[in-house]
């Protein structure tokens, strides 16, 4: 009986770690978890047919970093691209460019890209169950059970089917990004990666990490490996140290990426200001890559000077030409501009909120009206602007706040939304989550209490004491999205006919967790939405 994709992700979703067992992770179990990571992903990958020095063929570029990994990978996956089979390209370098990354948005097949497009469905399900066949086959030749307990957990089994993938399909190199940290990643059996890079650094996962930026810094130099060329861009100056400090251990030269004034000029597939440290970083980790090939060891690196353009032109092309979803993207509909970022830690809120109020800056004016009386009538300068923001694991509150903080100071206003909606991860109050949307790192009771969400509410709200501003909870991201409608089309109601065209309705950002990105495009893209 054909096993379908469906099945593969029902299998998969068994592997996921719940909340009560992420709970009991404690300090105390810290260092052991770390020593051990490493060792039982070496013993999982041989008992999947391969030892880690066979990776090797990959050709792979390995990429740590609190923020910006993913966009880093794209980027970096969407230059080399160039350099494939194409009416533009005579002379193509390769055939199939793997792009390994995490975690999805709508579907778990995002993860695991070849040539910068998601596994088929057939194709998932295909190299899902031969890992999953594998691995049970294994256990049956030991003599141990064949059950859950034959397979590791979710992240770490999708890190295997990758390597399984990319070794079956014979790409020519895989873009690797880490899944947390580098030094004890399940990414990090790579024995000889050509290159590897480190994004910007800052405080996230510290029950695993540390609590300090030193801390994380050295989990993240951990993907350094002997005499393999490394790159990051400018960090704090105590992370900054450690990673020197570790290259120099590991005998590794570290060089750090100023950022290319050239792709002022460009336009990138990743617009915001902050994506240009990420693309110059991406465009010396290629450059680095394709003079370590025994067949471009004479490729000339990209000029680190002020003058555009940037050679060979593959650079610019790729960078423009990139697509990342739900990373500063803006998606539109009647009355809506959806700006969409999936920031989910502190620094990436805080760029996201940049970001956005970039983009709106250049309304004819970025005031907020003092009063939302329904009467009002909606002008150019009272262009409602609203929040859809959910953080189910991290400290929620502070986020927002911050989020605020960075928005009015950049639009010079005490109130830089008129209107607020907080909900859950759910992607349907009537369906609940999509199968490759579940997820069980949250705590299920808190979810369902709405407990979360009024917090925020109750924050947000104190940010805003003479009720000016609209705040609402909402269970699921479908009714967030329905609600948000609502308030458009009251906008537009409102709005005289001379001065429609100029305002063209309603600003809104979409952020705080990647599973809320996720569950937001599900909604828009795939129907029906509750009010």
């Amino acid at each position: 009986m054909e096993r379908t994709y469906s099945d593969a992700v029902a299998a998969l979703n068994t592997l996921q770690t719940n909340f009560a067992t992420i709970e009991s992770f404690r300090e105390a179990r810290k260092k052991r978890y770390n020593e051990q990571a490493i060792p039982e992903m070496v013993e999982w990958c041989r008992r999947t047919g391969y030892e880690p020095s066979d990776l090797d063929r990959l050709n792979p570029i390995h990429i740590a970093g609190t923020k910006g990994k993913g966009s880093t990978s794209a980027f970096v996956s969407s230059i080399l691209s160039q350099f494939l089979p194409s009416p533009s390209q005579p002379a193509p370098l390769f055939n199939k460019i793997g792009l390994y990354t995490s975690p999805h948005l709508r579907f778990v097949r995002e993860r695991i890209q070849i040539n910068n497009e998601p596994l088929s469905e057939q194709s998932f399900a295909k190299y899902f169950f031969e890992t999953w066949d594998r691995l049970e086959e294994s256990a049956r030749a030991r003599g141990e059970p064949t059950d859950e307990r034959a397979k590791p957990a979710y992240f770490r089994f999708l890190t295997l089917m990758a390597f399984h993938t990319y070794m079956s399909e014979g790409v020519d190199t895989a873009i690797i990004e880490c899944g947390i940290g580098g030094e004890y990643d399940s990414t990090n059996i790579i024995v000889h990666p050509r290159v590897t890079g480190i994004t910007s650094l800052g405080i996230d996962h510290t029950q695993i990490l540390g609590h300090t930026i030193e801390e994380i810094a050295w989990h993240k130099a951990g993907i350094m490996k002997p005499g393999v060329p490394a790159h990051t861009v400018a960090q704090p100056p105590g992370a900054e140290e450690v990673l020197r400090d570790r290259a120099r251990e590991k005998s590794v030269t570290l060089s750090v990426v100023d950022e290319y004034p050239a792709l002022e000029t460009w336009r990138l597939g990743l617009g915001a200001p902050f994506q240009r440290k990420n693309a110059s970083l991406a465009i010396d980790l290629v450059s680095t890559f394709l003079r370590t090939l025994p067949a471009h060891r004479n490729t000339p690196p990209p000029p680190p000077t002020i003058s555009p353009p940037l050679q060979p032109p593959e650079y610019r092309r790729g960078c423009e030409q990139v697509r990342w979803p739900g990373r500063c993207e803006i998606r539109r509909e009647h009355g809506i501009a959806w700006h969409i970022d999936s920031g989910h830690t502190l620094e990436s809120i805080q760029l996201a909120a940049s970001w956005y109020a970039s983009c709106i800056s250049s309304s004819s004016s970025s005031s907020i009206p003092t009063s939302s009386s329904p009467q009002q009538k909606q002008t150019p300068s009272t262009r409602p602007r609203i929040l859809l923001f959910n953080q189910q694991t991290r400290d929620a509150p502070s986020l927002a706040r911050a989020l605020h903080a960075t928005v009015s100071a950049a639009l010079r206003t005490p109130r830089p939304f008129t209107h607020a909606v907080f909900c859950t991860n759910l992607t349907s109050a009537r369906a609940g989550y999509t199968p490759d949307l579940v997820s069980m790192n949250a705590d299920a009771h808190r979810v369902d209490a709405l407990e979360v969400q009024l917090g925020l509410r109750d924050a947000w709200a104190a940010l805003h004491g003479d009720g000016a501003v609209e705040v609402v909870v909402r269970g699921s991201v479908e009714e967030a999205v329905g609600w948000v409608r609502g308030v458009a089309a009251a906008a537009a109601a409102a709005t005289p006919d001379e001065v429609a065209g100029e305002v063209g309705g309603v600003d809104v950002l979409v952020t705080g967790s990647v599973h809320l990105v996720g569950g937001f495009l599900e909604v828009l893209e795939g129907g029906g939405v509750g009010g």
